[in-house]
């Protein structure tokens, strides 16, 4: 993709509104954006693009940052199409062009561990109908019958006379023809898989590597000014006053404004100009009511939550009052989980150019079509007017997903200054404290045992934060909010808990405090994993039964959640000590249609310092597209997981998130990391996701593992916060 893609035609943009008809298309064949038109090359349909050279361009609606969903989309729809793999390329389409063409691309959003889960059908079907044409276009040159040829490799081969053309040569043939019906397409078992399943380089990897990647902070354009920005630091305040005089004289200042209610921007020639001048100037801020806000304050609301009267119900069965009433013993504790924030590398920017007619931005974006809605109300302009372009991500996480809030400011930004591109760069200050949280929570467990130590009755109460609340409030049905219960739902393909427990009470009393939340990476899977297998191992530890027996005791009906632990068992060696001073924890859940388990080795030396050894993990997402992307993901997520655990922590005080940079927020360093011993079982069947699952069970395993090497029950994170040295 150029780093300033062109943007299509308004006559092709009208053309393709016409001609496309709702649902996926496909044989559509006008050329999708000027590269793919100035190299003459034909569209067979909106997923391939085939150039005279035989260089395959498949299209990828979905976002890469880093996941690898870029390659294993682009191996599905090769596998389909029987391409070259040597010879396949990508680019994005553009969310604008997705809309005019009645979203043929179908969902431009890439978060919740979906790119791959939701598309697989219809990007194999892009695929296999590329495939039919070209090979139906060779027939036609051959005059023969097209169940006379086969393609492979990017060739097509008459079988009975040998002879063969090449995709490029008989492109420009296919894309004239009509496209084969969807529902006639037949996809491929994946046991006779060439490309997809198998484990090929990232199709991102060299040019990353050599420095030729564009990011959203490398992005240069003729005339470009760029801008800095300061937003007030108390949630919910605006800005009362700003004194641009101050700064008149600096050297490169091109403006100074104020961006919406709460925000004031500095424009220069550098951006390294424009945050210093913003940094030296004047600005008085209205704090507002939010400014009287603690982190006390907060954990209050959510305490009080614990045992409120009323509580959204997310998973039930059984009478839980009546069982816990009549219980042999009852076991309780309460858990807590802090805000979080996203810290991606790359802090929020985009590129904007506005003109009363126009207006375009580039941007790191994980929703193409959430980024030009935003822009688009910003601009001030119809959505015909305006147009996104995606740009690759230096990271994520959910920050990028459902609110662009950059993006609208740099619209705001460029407005003010009619057709000279604006690149807007946040500070790392500015993203640490601006950002969309992890939301915090409590949980209040009351476990009911029989006199032989069986779990007769459980109930999780979960007091604290709503995302959307803040985020969707229409989603939000008789005060319930579904995400909420991730991993705890009943028997199903998405979230369900892996435990069998006779009588059983899941609810959410709602306290939302003013710190904004937002969908972060494992979302609310990951403090439920957190909550529920630390107290399913303080029951087993408490009425001494063998932590991994008591589980399989409780997943009787439930043989996928199983298959995971008892993977993970088997390849640890449960059933043999490890050495001297290791000691293990489990953890199980499932999440974003996939199965997974972790049991991590730590020791815990006489100063109380913890080194995790390994953690074995063990997914089964029902399908894999690249194993080797699949073990790079679950390693990655046991980076963010084990951050997170260790030291991922935000705190208010005043109304403000106290820590702003990475020396208040700390990620997990490269001599911290433990070995990864992944282990992969697609059971088919069903798709899940890779990238967000697996999060989950890294802190719970190793919260297990200290309380099996300390006798210390941690039942609030970080761990930075607490001493784990031995009494």
């Amino acid at each position: 993709m150029s780093a300033v893609p062109a943007s299509p035609s308004r006559r092709s943009f009208l053309g393709r509104s016409t001609a496309a008809a709702a649902g996926l298309m496909f044989g559509f064949h006008i050329p999708f954006d000027a590269m793919a038109q100035g190299a003459q090359a034909p569209e067979i349909n909106a997923w391939v693009v085939v150039k005279p050279d035989d260089t395959i361009i498949i299209r990828i609606a979905r976002s890469e940052m880093g996941q690898g969903t870029l390659t294993g989309l682009a191996q599905l729809v090769a596998e389909e199409l029987d391409a070259d793999w040597s010879k396949v390329t990508t680019e994005y389409p553009t969310p604008g062009a997705n809309l005019a063409r009645n979203r043929v691309w179908g969902s431009f959003s890439t978060g919740g561990s979906r790119g791959v889960r939701e598309s697989h059908e219809y990007v194999r079907k892009g695929g296999a109908a590329a495939r039919t044409m070209l090979v139906q276009a060779a027939a036609a040159q051959w005059n023969v019958p097209a169940t006379e040829c086969i393609a492979a490799a990017s060739v097509i081969t008459h079988t009975p006379s040998g002879r063969k053309l090449s995709y490029g040569q008989v492109a420009d043939a296919a894309g004239k023809l009509q496209a084969p019906a969807a529902a006639d397409i037949k996809l491929k078992d994946p046991k006779d898989w060439k490309i997809a399943g198998k484990r090929l380089a990232r199709l991102d990897t060299v040019d990353k590597t050599t420095g030729k990647q564009i990011y959203g902070m490398d992005l240069t354009m003729p005339g470009m000014l760029n801008a800095a920005i300061k937003d007030c630091p108390v949630f919910g305040g605006k800005v009362k006053s700003f004194n641009a005089d101050a700064i008149k004289g600096k050297p490169g200042v091109k403006k100074v404004l104020q961006v919406g209610d709460s925000a004031v921007a500095v424009v220069a020639d550098t951006w390294w100009r424009a945050r210093t001048a913003l940094d030296a100037l004047p600005i008085e801020w209205d704090f507002g009511e939010n400014v009287k806000t603690s982190n006390a304050d907060v954990e209050a609301m959510m305490k009080e939550g614990l045992t409120a009267a009323q509580a959204a119900v997310g998973n039930s069965n059984g009478d839980v009052k009546a069982a816990l009433a009549g219980a042999a013993r009852k076991i309780e504790a309460v858990y807590s989980y802090p805000h979080q924030n996203h810290a991606t590398m790359e802090t929020m920017n985009a590129t904007a150019r506005w003109t009363p007619e126009r207006c375009e931005v580039w941007t790191p974006t994980q929703n193409g079509e959430a980024a030009l809605a935003a822009a688009t109300e910003a601009a001030g302009l119809s959505q015909k007017q305006c147009e996104v372009y995606k740009i690759h991500l230096g990271g994520g996480f959910g920050r990028r997903g459902a609110t662009h809030d950059w993006v609208r400011q740099v619209v705001l930004i460029a407005k003010e200054m009619p057709g000279t591109p604006v690149k807007l760069i946040w500070t790392r200050e500015e993203d640490m404290t601006h950002g969309r949280y992890h939301p915090s929570t409590q949980c209040k467990f009351t476990a009911g045992l029989d006199a032989k130590g069986n779990l007769t009755a459980l109930h999780m109460r979960i007091s604290g934060q709503s995302i959307l609340a803040g985020l969707n409030p229409a989603a939000i049905k008789e005060g319930k909010d579904p995400v909420v219960f991730q991993g705890l739902n009943a028997p199903g393909p998405e979230a369900s808990i892996g435990y069998t427990v006779p009588n059983l009470l899941v609810d959410h009393a709602m306290r939302n405090p003013p710190v904004p939340p937002g969908f972060w990476r494992g979302v609310n899977l990951n403090q439920n994993a957190i909550y529920l297998e630390s107290f399913i191992d303080e029951i087993a530890h408490a009425t001494k039964q063998d932590p991994l027996a008591f589980r399989r005791k409780l997943m009787k009906d439930s043989p996928k959640h199983l298959a995971v632990l008892n993977a993970v068992a088997a390849k640890v060696g449960w059933d043999k000590k490890p050495k001297k001073g290791v000691y293990r924890g489990l953890a199980q859940t499932m999440g974003f249609g996939s199965y997974v388990a972790a049991c991590a080795e730590v020791s815990v030396n006489k100063d109380g310092k913890l080194k995790i050894h390994r953690i074995v993990a063990a997914t089964d997402p029902g399908h894999v597209v690249n194993p080797q992307q699949v073990e790079a993901q679950i390693e990655g997520s046991f980076v963010y997981g084990l951050s997170a655990a260790l030291y991922g922590a935000c705190t208010l005080k005043d109304g403000r998130i106290e820590q702003t940079n990475f020396d208040t927020y700390q990620v997990l360093k490269m001599d911290e990391m433990p070995v990864v011993e992944s282990i992969l079982m697609p059971s088919g069947g069903f798709w899940g996701g890779v990238g967000e699952p697996t999060i989950a069970v890294a802190a719970p395993a190793v919260l297990n593992a200290i309380f099996a090497a300390t006798g210390k029950r941690i039942r609030d994170l970080p761990l930075k916060n607490h001493s784990l040295k031995k009494a």
